[in-house]
């Protein structure tokens, strides 16, 4: 099984060699089929991995050795489970669809071939991330994802704003990845290890150390390690506060939008905190801290979405939202559930968002739903997927996220650690606003009177495949479109998961020990073993849902949204202007911009200018160079002045200087 493995992780960097090192020589067409078949042979390899760990068999070694000092060693290894096999299958057939979606959606873009260098590459840093058996192969997967994120996000680099997001992106990703970093650090400090097995051995044995940070104060070692590892987590996942990042790289092409922001760089954290979970099911405090942050996430992103009008942003601040439950599932120690949502999620999300891709094809660039409408009868393959997508993003009984959304938001009730009752208060609230921005936007693109061809009531966003700045949207003779094969395939393949995976998956993923072995929880948490008291089978948990508060609440969310943009399109025209100070903090995105800008970035310079001027200009430049330049001047024009070039000058000199040198002779001498 050794070379399904190395096919796995490495077919995609092969292709991406050749198409990013080649691209000119092999053509477009090579391009997109060499590195499609590296993807194609890596999920082959993947599903077969599958089915082998299905089979009882797993593996944990190592390929070759880096580094070793003393008795640590850093190696290249692959740790191959079944939490693993499902992440490769995942992240190999999203990468798989989103490939052949870039043929047409990309087909205009001179950068063809390195966009899908790109992409190929983020695929192999990927999975090189979840097949890790140690923290130093995690942590170049981790860093590589986010190197490729960079380059993807301002992939057409002639547009500023691209730019901008970009750099803001790797700049809030290092802020992560530092406090990763630490944790990493702390585990190679007190452990003695970074291999996987090796650490979590050892983990109970060090649940009781403590360490100090600050003065006398004692920290517990695992607390301080695993909040550490989960800043890292909240910067690459997105949580709240370091979820800035995300919604600004909706300024990528829309292909990356579905493969990174939907399926699969943002739940490398999920991931993460999941794989660690024999660290952090020795520290409530940590699990606490993660159950707080997710369900903040989970609401407040959330209320982000309504007044959104850019399509793909309305999707981005989803994603945000339900990366905030997998979180909030993670706090409540319900890792499968977190896992069983990260899978459903990356199906129904990335068919979203390459559905929003067909709209913004089909509507020649134009990305604002308010100029949209009607579009259904235009586009019937692109409104049927979005309609699926969308009732299994809001928990529609039956669908995928059915199972994986009802069985967080019941771990979250039952679970008893710190900050419980909020997670639970913030994805019940979710329910009822993922209900209501998610069929707001499909409301206003796929039904009601068409805006479109009517001179622009609205700024035009773009997505351009060229990447320009020229004007977009479709003119007053012109109609929409439904896109070619190319673009709707993966559509259709993106939809039969997102129907059935979850109904064919809940049972084993949930209750089944099928994540048993990776995963690991400690008797004093039980909320998934509460849960399973009450399984029944996939259909009468779907049954059952249609008498609990979740259904009920997320019909609302639909209801509300018809009334509002189908029936009554001036009530929300209303309510904006009767609730003009919470819009502004809605479309401010809570000033965390503002704050980040003025406070952090404005800090940064400040301190900057300051070092400057304070250390290179007034001890450098000032006192170090130019001072030594100085006392070197005075020093010679004092010399300057016994050089006369006169006899009886230097005369009187030479007997002066006698005369100090027999002082310090003599002197010493009548002392005794």
């Amino acid at each position: 099984m050794k070379t399904a493995y190395l096919l796995a992780a490495f077919a995609p960097l092969v292709g991406a060699l050749v198409a990013g090192l080649f691209g000119a020589r092999v053509g477009r067409a090579n391009a997109h089929r060499v590195t499609i078949l590296g993807v194609a042979v890596s999920l082959a390899a993947s599903v077969w991995t599958l089915t082998d760990v299905l089979a009882g068999h797993t593996f944990n070694g190592a390929l070759y050795t880096w580094s070793a000092f003393g008795d640590v060693r850093l190696e290249i290894g692959f740790l191959v489970d079944s939490l693993t096999a499902t992440m490769m299958c995942v992240v190999t057939f999203v990468s798989l669809m989103v490939h052949i979606y870039t043929i047409g959606y990309m087909a205009e873009d001179p950068g063809y071939q390195r966009f899908f260098s790109y992409i190929s590459l983020f695929t192999f840093s990927m999975m090189m991330l979840v097949m890790a058996n140690n923290f130093l192969q995690l942590f170049f997967g981790w860093e590589a994802v986010g190197l490729v994120s960079y380059l993807l996000i301002g992939f057409w680099y002639t547009r500023p704003t691209a730019i901008y997001a970009n750099l803001k992106a790797f700049l809030v990703n290092r802020v992560g990845d530092f406090g990763f970093a630490l944790g990493i650090g702390l585990v190679l400090a007190y452990f003695g290890s970074l291999d996987y097995a090796t650490v979590f051995k050892a983990a109970p044995g060090l649940a009781d150390r403590t360490i100090n940070l600050l003065g006398a104060a004692e920290w517990s070692l695992l607390t301080v390690t695993c909040i550490c590892l989960f800043i890292g987590a909240m910067g690459k996942s997105a949580q709240f506060p370091l979820h800035v990042w995300l919604p600004d790289s909706m300024e990528g092409p829309t292909p990356i939008s579905a493969l990174i922001h939907a399926a699969t760089m943002v739940t490398a954290g999920i991931f993460m905190v999941s794989r660690m979970s024999p660290l952090f099911e020795l520290s409530d405090t940590a699990l606490g801290f993660v159950m707080v942050i997710g369900g903040i996430t989970a609401l407040f992103m959330g209320f982000l979405g309504i007044i959104q009008n850019d399509i793909k942003r309305v999707v981005a601040y989803s994603t945000l939202s339900q990366l905030g439950y997998m979180t909030v599932a993670l706090g409540a120690s319900a890792y499968s559930a977190a896992i069983f949502h990260l899978m459903t999620h990356a199906f129904f999300k990335a068919l979203l968002f390459l559905a929003a891709g067909s709209v913004i094809i089909g509507m020649h660039h134009d990305q604002d739903i308010r100029n949209m409408g009607g579009l259904r009868r235009y586009m019937p393959i692109t409104w049927l997927t979005s309609l699926v997508g969308s009732l299994a993003l809001i928990g529609t009984p039956f669908l995928s996220g059915f199972y994986s959304k009802d069985s967080i938001i019941e771990a979250a009730k039952v679970a008893d650690v710190p900050g419980a009752g909020f997670g639970y208060f913030a994805v019940m609230a979710g329910v009822f606003v993922t209900a209501f921005y998610s069929f707001r936007m499909y409301f206003l693109v796929f039904h009601g009177k068409s805006r479109w061809g009517q001179g622009g009531d609205h700024a035009h966003g773009h997505d351009d495949a060229h990447g320009d700045d020229h004007h977009h949207g479709l003119k007053a003779n012109e109609v929409p479109h439904e896109s070619p094969a190319v673009v709707t395939l993966p559509l259709v393949l993106l939809a039969i998961p997102s129907v059935i995976i979850g109904l064919l998956t809940a049972g084993p993923m949930l209750f089944g020990g099928f994540l048993e072995g990776p995963i690991v929880v400690a008797n004093r948490h039980g909320a998934m073993a509460e849960l399973a008291h009450h399984w029944h089978g996939w259909m009468g948990m779907g049954m059952h849902a249609f008498g609990t508060p979740p259904f009920w609440l997320a019909l609302a969310g639909v209801v509300s949204a018809y009334y509002c943009y189908m029936i009554n399109p001036a009530l929300p025209e209303a309510l904006k202007r009767g609730f003009g100070g919470v819009y502004r903090l809605l479309e401010n995105k809570y000033y965390m911009d503002r704050i980040n800008e003025i406070v952090f970035a404005g800090g940064s310079r400040l301190l900057g200018r300051g070092l400057w001027r304070a250390g290179d200009q007034g001890l450098i430049d000032g006192l170090a160079i130019n001072g030594s330049a100085r006392l070197v001047g005075w020093f010679a024009g004092v010399l300057r002045g016994f050089q006369t070039g006169r006899l009886n000058t230097y005369a009187i000199t030479m007997i002066i200087g006698v005369a100090v040198l027999l002082g310090f002779v003599i002197v010493p001498l009548l002392r005794h």
